[in-house]
């Protein structure tokens, strides 16, 4: 499938702002499965985009602009043409060794609750695969959906708690069970063709999305999907990983001085029009 997305960030400021640092995962890298055909990203304000890898190996772009800022817009528009790969991950650049990915963090804290819940999803299942489906299983079951986003600093405990989330609540419950379980897990931030492209996708699904990654000996890295439970498709694009939302956010950063942020974020994905020539 050919995937075509495009990507708005625009930042208001009111009074204006002296200025704005930010960094953005936005790039996605090829890798089984998943080509990149061609990727831009423009600014509004005249600034150099200095492009780096980080610790996770995600490809990084960093800006900095002086104001007075009134509106910061940062636009991406790209094709990646994907196919389905039952969710394995192979031919991306790894850092680290899995067991990095079993530390935990504020944001992927297990607590006795979701302790409870993954020792009993998994109860008499065995093999490493199939006790992963079980928990994608039965958290898909036990946490509702709500198109209404959480905030960002949601941890899973939080989360689980309310028994309702975002796909990136669902992507922290997962990887907070899959570690207490003994399976390294991260995190993912990516897109998804629009509604209804994948059987069992929410209603009203938005096109930014995140999922959980977990290691199986004899695979490697394996996406869930807790929010659609499936593993992902060729309908998904993957952007940047990292322990938790922290270290693969789309897009972070700081502004200093002014007054109130308004931001706004459009994104529309779907399939390209424009077919492969073979």
């Amino acid at each position: 499938m050919r995937i075509h997305v495009n990507h708005a960030t625009v930042y208001r400021y009111d009074p204006p702002a002296n200025g704005a640092i930010q960094i953005l995962r936005l790039t996605p890298r090829s890798h089984d499965g998943q080509y990149v055909v061609s990727w831009r990203i423009d600014v509004s304000e005249s600034c150099r985009l200095a492009a780096h890898e980080d610790a996770f190996g995600n490809l990084t772009h960093t800006f900095a602009v002086d104001g007075p800022l009134t509106e910061l817009r940062v636009t991406v528009e790209g094709e990646v043409e994907t196919q389905d790969t039952s969710g394995v991950v192979r031919g991306m650049v790894e850092r680290f060794p899995p067991s990095l990915y079993m530390r935990s963090t504020d944001l992927t804290e297990a607590d006795e609750a979701i302790r409870a819940f993954a020792d009993d999803a998994v109860a008499g299942v065995n093999d490493p695969l199939a006790r992963l489906h079980a928990l994608m299983a039965a958290l898909h079951e036990r946490v509702t959906y709500d198109p209404d986003p959480t905030h960002v600093s949601t941890t899973a405990k939080q989360a689980f708690e309310l028994k309702r989330g975002v796909c990136q609540d669902f992507a922290h419950i997962m990887v907070a069970s899959a570690r207490h379980l003994g399976i390294p897990s991260r995190y993912v931030s990516g897109y998804l063709v629009g509604d209804g492209a994948t059987a069992g996708q929410h209603a009203g699904h938005q096109a930014g999305h995140a999922w959980a990654e977990a290691y199986v000996e004899g695979f490697g890295w394996i996406g869930f999907d807790a929010a659609n439970k499936l593993c992902p498709t060729e309908t998904y694009v993957r952007l940047a990983v990292g322990l938790d939302y922290l270290g693969a956010a789309p897009v972070r950063g700081n502004r200093y001085g002014g007054g109130e942020e308004n931001l706004t974020v459009a994104i529309t994905v779907d399939q390209s029009s424009r077919q492969v020539q073979g």
